[in-house]
Order: C-alpha cells, then sequence, then structure tokens
C-alpha cells in the first residue's frame, strides 16, 4: 500500500447509499455505475457463522424483520459495546433466515428517493460482494477495491462468534489474503486491527470515531503505525468547522500521519442539507442538496488519499474538476 496516493480514492460508504438501501449488491452496484474505486461492506456474523453486509447486527433499521411475525420472539434487549439496545439481532439468525429479509432504507424522511426501493434487495453475505467485485473487474477492467469493516469484534468474541478469523479464512479460500489483493480491511476497535493484521497480509485501516482523539496524537500514530497502514478519522480531526459554519484550517493530522506512511481516508461526506456544516447549507429543507461542491473541495484539499462518501458521483465530478485544474 502506497504512503500517499495520487488521486484521492471515492470510496462508496455502504454503497451508492444516498440512492439505494445499504449494503445491498444494488446499492454496491450502482455506486460502481458512479465511478467509486471502493465499495465498503460493514461485515457481522449470523448464528451459523456466516459474514453478512449491515452496520450493524441490530436489524431493523435496515430490514424488514420487524414484519415477519414468525422472528417476533427473537426481539430482545442487548448490551452491545457498553449500549444498551433493543431489536433483532444478526447473531440470532441463520444464514437462510437471513436471506428470507429484504433491505430497507435506514433514513427513508431523508432519503425517500431511496425510499422507494425499499423490499426489492436481499441482503448480501461478504462472498457476494467480493463475488460482485470480480465481475466488475473481469467486464470493465477497473481495480475496483473493496474495504470492508469488522464490526464489533470484542463483543462478537465474547459469544463465541469470531469475525475476525472468519473474515481471515474467506480470503484465504478465494485467494486474496495477500498485500496485493484488492482489499483493505479496518475495524474501529485496535485490538481487532491487530488480529487483522496478524491474520492477513492485506492494508489495515484503523478507524477514527470522536471519542478516539488520542488516537490522533502522535504518540497515538506512532502505535498505529506498528499495526495499520493507514487511518479513517472522523472529518473533524482532519478539516474543523468554524464558528461560521465553515470550514477552518486542516490540521495537521494528513502530514502528521503521512510521516509515518500511514494513508488517511475520513469519513464521510453526504450532500444532503441535514448532514452538511451550517455555513454550505441552502434553504430549509433537510432532503435537499446544500453546496456540497464547496465543502467537498475543502476537504479534497486536505491532502487526504480518500473519502468515504454516501453519494459517489457528486463527490467523482468534485474530484474530476479539482484534477482538471492542476493539469
Amino acid at each position: 500500500m502506497d504512503s500517499i496516493v495520487e488521486v484521492p480514492w471515492i470510496i462508496a460508504h455502504r454503497g451508492a447509499s444516498a440512492y439505494r438501501p445499504e449494503h445491498t449488491l444494488a446499492s454496491y452496484f450502482l455506486a460502481v455505475r458512479m465511478r467509486a474505486d471502493v465499495i465498503e461492506p460493514d461485515l457481522v456474523p449470523t448464528s451459523d457463522g456466516h459474514l453478512i453486509s449491515r452496520h450493524e447486527n441490530e436489524l431493523s433499521d435496515t430490514t424488514d424483520v420487524a414484519d415477519h411475525p414468525e422472528f417476533a420472539d427473537r426481539r430482545t434487549t442487548k448490551t452491545i459495546d457498553g449500549k444498551r439496545v433493543t431489536g433483532w439481532f444478526s447473531e440470532d439468525f441463520t444464514l437462510a433466515e437471513i436471506k428470507t429479509l429484504r433491505a430497507v432504507e435506514r433514513l427513508p424522511d431523508i432519503r425517500p428517493r431511496s425510499a422507494r426501493h425499499d423490499g426489492k434487495y436481499e441482503i448480501p453475505t461478504f462472498e457476494e460482494v467480493l463475488d460482485l467485485r470480480d465481475a466488475v473487474a473481469a467486464t470493465t477492467g477497473r481495480d475496483l477495491k473493496v474495504i470492508p469493516e469488522i464490526k464489533h469484534g470484542a463483543y462478537f468474541d465474547s459469544i463465541g462468534l469470531d469475525a475476525e478469523r472468519k473474515f481471515a479464512e474467506i480470503l484465504d479460500e478465494r485467494g486474496l489474503s495477500d498485500e496485493d489483493a484488492p482489499v483493505v480491511v479496518q475495524s474501529f476497535e485496535p485490538d481487532s486491527a491487530r488480529e487483522l493484521n496478524d491474520r492477513v497480509d492485506i492494508p489495515v485501516v484503523q478507524l477514527i470515531g470522536g471519542h478516539q482523539r488520542h488516537l490522533t496524537t502522535p504518540e497515538g500514530l506512532d502505535e498505529i503505525a506498528t499495526y495499520a497502514d493507514a487511518i479513517g478519522p472522523t472529518m473533524r480531526w482532519v478539516l474543523p468547522i468554524g464558528d461560521d459554519g465553515l470550514a477552518g484550517e486542516p490540521t495537521s493530522l494528513v502530514a502528521d500521519a503521512h510521516d509515518r506512511d500511514l494513508l488517511v481516508t475520513p469519513w464521510t461526506l453526504r450532500s444532503e442539507n441535514e448532514f452538511l456544516p451550517a455555513g454550505y447549507r441552502k434553504g430549509d429543507d433537510p432532503t435537499a442538496y446544500g453546496d456540497y461542491r464547496s465543502y467537498y473541495i475543502a476537504v479534497l484539499r486536505t491532502g487526504v488519499d480518500g473519502v468515504f462518501t454516501d453519494s459517489p458521483d457528486h463527490l467523482y465530478k468534485v474530484r474530476r474538476e479539482l484534477l482538471r485544474e492542476k493539469k
């Protein structure tokens, strides 16, 4: 994995999740059509040990599980990473049962265009995502990458479902575990990222949430560089927003990471007013697009190596514009 990417990656966050229910093959395929360089499936296990693509192991926000009377008795409350969560959980379903569910839009009030596709798509396995990647590469010749995130590693270990081990087994079976494979893996949990680094030779990304600022310090980056190849910080650790709601001066994080041969791939660019910093919003409609172009340009000019986005088409146009300016 090169220390600096010449053209920043467009990383399709859960696919083209502004337009299709997230983590479906339709969402990933649309992201490919929108010229994404990388697609991101989040992975959680089923009770019989399969890895499926869902942002969380709790299923009710992104599937129609609540509409299945045969699963009504599976609703329960659990403590996941210190938080009490009520709903239906992937680890309580076999893959065959998961395949009877259909995906729904997580944010229907903000993304009604995506919600029109509710109920159309199955929940894919990690192998099916890799199949999609292989088909795209074979038919287009594009070097499409996949960047899965292993979710809740410590929690799943505690209930006897080792997601990191299963992930490594799938890569081994498909000949994708060496450093040249078109796969990158990520985790918010340092212990999970370290385990992944021990199990596979593909690049590892240490994700950094809003509560993990200690990982962005020189000491934190020094430690990350011993087991990972990149960091994936929340955007504010790269580009703070000023009191006027506009992008301020970038922090030193990109340069500090590059000094340690770590790539930087922050998250997440979204074009709707609801998600843009206040200074880039247009009008009062939270579902309408704001001045995403200006914000996206500010982010790309920080020198990041890739950016997660729900709207790959928007980021592609902005990146193309900047690349033309540099010629």
